[in-house]
């Protein structure tokens, strides 16, 4: 009895030790831990002559406890460490990214070149196109149709990309899309919201999901929190494609929730001065005021609206969905809504290695236009892989690559940051979750964040 008595005592005393040294020894730990009624009990039955034999075999099992340890220990490590980057080589798959980086809608597209960079980044690190690199090459359209035009055409005549991400905006878009389509170069739009734009040709297709599956929630929210309100104004750019699509929805959906719309208002994407348009809003006695704009021009709508005494409520088009607004209306940014088709607080595995990314970079969460550029340079990697198991990109002609290209980004299923997406035939996006956030300015009123709303 005194026999297995003690190596139980020793079972369970090595158990202990190893477990302490942490790692996956822990298990062995709360065997012990379970046994250790039991054991106590017999050892003390056994005392007077265990104790001897344990004191004299206790330089063994601490011995055996040392030793154990270090390997307890590295298995640990090995565990938790990331994974090694995988090994690229070869000619990289250009990616073209046609995006604004000069102009106010620059606002939006240097957020969206830091999403596009980190996506190259990313999925270089996890082997590329199936081992070869990709590369994105930036050329910047600025604010206008000519220089999405003369971005594109640079993009696919000059630098020779698989595809391009962009433009900006939608305006943009319907002059540069229909010459990628015509040249059979594929097009992802990672934030043209506007009515009719995958409709633009067969190699058009978006990850910014459409106006009227999103803005229609501001609008909701802002009415849950104000549910007394009964008059609405409008404004929006009418010198925009995109703010015209949109404001159609939000004068719909006003109307369709019983809202009497009281006057519309118009104004152009480079005002800066809104005395005459906000004179004519807070004449017509509104309880909220929705805008759809850039972030530029809104920014500075909402800055007078505040100042001249507008107390209601203001809701924001996808122009107003980036922090680069703060900075224009500061304090008076505070409770505006905003529908949102991106929340950083989605938890993923690929969400949260884009945010971890992000913050890595730019020490903040991502907003919706970084996330949308990166969702759009996933899809296009993800899809060269497919087609490259089926045929070896580089035993294929450009054209013939391209159309490879676009025919398996419509097939695909993808995970991403915004959610799992497929496409339709003409190349509309499937998405499933949207949101909808609410500005929360600083103390100091110079800096904020979006309030993502239950």
């Amino acid at each position: 009895m005194r026999k297995w008595t003690l190596w139980i005592a020793l079972l369970a005393a090595l158990a202990v030790a190893i477990g302490a040294c942490g790692g996956q020894a822990a298990p062995a730990a709360q065997k012990a831990a379970e046994v250790a009624p039991t054991v106590a009990a017999a050892v003390k039955a056994a005392a007077p002559t265990v104790a001897a034999e344990v004191k004299a075999v206790a330089p063994t099992v601490v011995a055996a406890a040392q030793q154990a340890a270090p390997t307890a220990v590295a298995a640990a490590a090995k565990a938790t460490e990331a994974p090694k980057a995988a090994a690229v080589s070869g000619e990289p798959v250009k990616i073209g990214v046609g995006v604004a980086q000069t102009s106010n809608v620059a606002l939006f597209g240097q957020e969206q070149v830091l999403g596009a960079q980190i996506a190259e980044a990313f999925f270089n690190e996890r082997g590329g196109i199936n081992g070869r690199p990709v590369k994105m090459i930036f050329q910047d359209t600025s604010g206008d149709e000519a220089g999405a035009i003369n971005a594109f055409q640079n993009l696919m005549n000059n630098d020779k990309v698989v595809g391009i991400i962009g433009p900006t905006l939608s305006q943009q878009a319907f002059a540069a899309d229909p010459i990628a389509d015509k040249a059979g170069v594929p097009v992802i739009a990672p934030s043209n919201t506007a009515k009719g734009i995958p409709e633009i040709g067969d190699f058009i297709s978006r990850v910014s999901a459409p106006v009227n599956a999103v803005a229609p929630n501001a609008i909701k929210a802002a009415l849950a929190a104000n549910p007394n309100a009964k008059r609405a104004a409008v404004i929006f750019a009418q010198n925009d494609a995109f703010s015209k699509s949109e404001t159609e929805v939000f004068q719909q959906t006003l109307k369709d929730m019983g809202l009497e719309l009281a006057t519309v208002q118009q104004h152009q994407t480079t005002d800066t001065d809104f005395t005459t348009q906000v004179t004519n809003l807070l004449a017509a006695k509104p309880d909220i005021i929705v805008i759809s704009g850039l972030a530029a021009d809104a920014g500075n709508l909402i800055k007078q609206l505040r100042e001249l005494g507008f107390k209601g409520a203001i809701v924001g088009g996808n122009g107003l969905n980036t922090p680069n607004l703060f900075p224009v209306c500061k304090a008076q940014c505070d409770g505006v809504f905003v529908a949102q088709a991106y929340s950083p607080e989605y938890s993923s595995p690929i969400n949260d290695a884009f945010r971890a990314a992000y913050k890595a970079k730019q020490q903040k969460d991502p907003p919706q236009f970084s996330a949308q550029a990166f969702t759009a340079a996933q899809v296009f990697i993800e899809a060269l892989r497919e087609v490259d198991k089926k045929q070896k990109l580089d035993g294929m002609d450009l054209a013939a690559l391209r159309k490879a290209l676009n025919t398996q980004t419509l097939a695909g299923q993808y995970d991403t940051p915004i959610g799992k997406i497929t496409f339709t035939p003409t190349g509309e996006i499937n998405q499933q979750m949207f949101y909808t956030a609410q500005i929360k300015m600083d103390a100091d009123g110079n800096s904020g964040r979006f309030v993502f709303l239950k």
